[in-house]
């Protein structure tokens, strides 16, 4: 099968192009035909340094995947050959998502959401779960509760807006004031234009804070929060401001998780979550990629087609 493989860490010209073994399913496995595989700030970093990642003996990133079945190991009896499937298999280990061919637990995949098609599918798994995990499973975002989400317009705070509109909260985002009119129309209540706007002068009594920036960002959240108010750190544990004193501070790691996958497509085919993709490139150019993402101006997502 064809596979983006690092030939060694560092800048996006070690991302090449090579033909490697398909990999088989074993007990409880499935192996997956990827029609479309989403692209990740995870995905540059870990190319960059490798750090963090039990890789195999060929290291491919990429964890976000949609696909078809193309067979299934013994003892799996969710999918058959043929069913159209998404997810974020093996993260944080090594999954190989830029690949024809990716091989994980069933589990680690759910049914695709039926109104997507394979390259909005591909942009959903990691950003998704990883709201998904830190709004709702964390934080317990309820209706009536006021959310601030930072980054808003980014990978996951596009998603993060719309899975928080959907529980009934009122919705807060900082963005630059080019990205206002995109998020008020994935439900957006009110915004923040960091470059000019101090959000910590501009937003208090806030129940749930999700920061996908950390460092000063993290610190000055901490003032905006309610007593028993939750800040949500993406970034990484280190990202986690000491002295929360009266609120609750927590990092979260996403990781697979079949009933997230089934909840967020369910919110998907309900209109109530929709993918923003700004570039769409085929696998072949999965160097360029890492460039347009590395300069972190990207709305939304970068997808790369494989099937």
């Amino acid at each position: 099968m064809r596979a983006i493989v690092v030939k060694e860490w560092g800048g996006p010209e070690n991302l090449v192009e090579r033909e490697i073994e398909r990999p088989e399913p074993g007990l409880g496995e499935v192996l997956v035909r990827v029609h479309a595989a989403g692209v990740n700030p995870v995905d540059w970093k870990t190319r960059a340094s490798g750090a963090l990642i039990a890789w195999g003996e060929t290291p491919i990133v990429g964890w976000d995947v949609s696909g078809t079945v193309e067979a299934v190991g013994p003892g799996v009896t969710l999918y058959a050959p043929g069913d159209e499937v998404y997810g974020m298999p093996h993260f944080p280990r090594q999954a190989g998502g830029y690949a024809e061919y990716v091989v994980a637990p069933a589990r680690h995949f759910a049914r695709k959401p039926a109104s997507l098609d394979h390259v909005q599918a591909a942009a959903l798994p990691l950003a998704a779960l990883t709201a998904w995990q830190a709004l709702v499973d964390t934080a317990g975002v309820t209706a009536g509760q006021r959310v601030l989400v930072h980054a808003a317009a980014g990978g996951v705070g596009h998603l993060a807006v719309q899975i928080a509109k959907a529980r009934g909260a009122y919705v807060i985002g900082t963005a630059s004031a080019a990205k206002h009119d995109v998020l008020r129309e994935l439900g957006a209540d009110e915004l923040i234009d960091y470059r000019s706007v101090d959000f910590a002068e501009a937003v208090a009594d806030v129940d749930v804070v999700l920061d996908a920036l950390g460092g000063d960002t993290a610190e000055r959240s901490l003032k905006v929060l309610k007593p028993g108010g939750h800040l949500v750190s993406l970034p990484g544990p280190d990202s986690v401001p000491a002295g929360a004193d009266g609120v609750n501070a927590s990092w979260v790691l996403v990781d697979p998780d079949l009933g997230g996958l089934q909840a967020i497509a369910e919110l998907a085919d309900k209109g109530l979550l929709k993918p923003l993709v700004e570039t769409v490139l085929p696998l072949a150019e999965a160097a360029r990629a890492h460039e347009i993402g590395e300069q972190g101006r990207t709305t939304g997502k970068i997808v790369l087609t494989v099937a």
